[in-house]
């Protein structure tokens, strides 16, 4: 499989959507890429979908046409013509199209201003958005999906998330649960507990699968920040300068830990 129209087009969606994304998978294998690639463009387009529109119905719509598609991949039948639909169902297999339809799912969280029910509600939220994209790489790659990717992905989603709460908050959302900084410290410690989980079970991630782990390069700084200094969360100065980022990625990809 060659870096075709579609595949191009893919990169070229997570360039301008997710470059700290972008930056990773360049540091990955070329094979590695071409699986990589489409399902990071699904995530720009799904994660954006709710926020083009302020009709949520609208927003629902954007969300269940991904899901139809994902299904008609699963289910190995008439595809969609479109430019990430299309290069996903080059790579994924039934399974790997299941766990990304959980992504899409999610984020109808996204679409309204409820908050979470519980700590629980949060923590599949994290998993589900971030997580899945990992262990449907994975699965994509090797056909199998380890468990230490599922508390990698969280570790990293959860960074993520951390990073997004000013401007979810100023987009009218209350993304915590509890914001007070000992809950925020607590949250942090654990998102920082399943990344030491994760780098203990290595070994049960292929070694196909291992640049997968590259998109979790910021995982355990900004954890850090985070639970050493919760008020970073909500000033929004969680974050590594780019010298320290293009330091830490280059080390990972050498060393293959994280």
């Amino acid at each position: 499989m060659s870096f075709d129209v579609d595949l191009i087009a893919c990169a070229q969606l997570v360039e301008r959507g997710d470059p700290d994304r972008f930056a990773a998978t360049m540091a990955a294998p070329v094979a590695v890429r071409k699986v990589l690639f489409p399902i990071y463009a699904f995530n720009v387009e799904v994660s954006r979908a709710p926020w083009v529109t302020q009709e949520a119905i609208i927003a629902e719509m954007r969300l269940q046409w991904w899901a139809d598609a994902l299904e008609e991949i699963a289910s190995g039948g008439l595809v969609r013509r479109h430019e990430v639909v299309t290069s996903l169902a080059h790579v994924l297999d039934a399974p790997a199209a299941r766990i990304l339809q959980r992504a899409v799912q999610a984020r109808l969280w996204d679409v309204y201003r409820d908050p979470f029910e519980d700590d629980a509600a949060f923590s599949k939220y994290i998993e589900d958005t971030a997580a899945s994209l990992l262990l449907a790489a994975s699965q994509a790659l090797t056909g199998t999906a380890p468990v230490a990717l599922r508390d990698l992905g969280y570790a990293m989603g959860l960074a993520q998330f951390l990073r997004a709460v000013p401007e979810l908050e100023r987009l009218g959302r209350r993304p915590l649960v509890d914001g007070r900084p000992e809950a925020v410290r607590a949250l942090a410690t654990e998102g920082f507990d399943r990344l030491v989980k994760s780098r203990k079970a290595r070994a049960t991630i292929p070694l196909a699968a291992r640049p997968v782990t590259l998109a979790a390069w910021q995982a355990g700084p900004i954890l850090t920040q985070a639970k050493t200094d919760p008020r970073r969360v909500t000033d929004g100065t969680l974050g590594s300068s780019e010298a320290a980022k293009k330091a830490r990625l280059m080390w990972q990809a050498m060393s293959g830990r994280w």
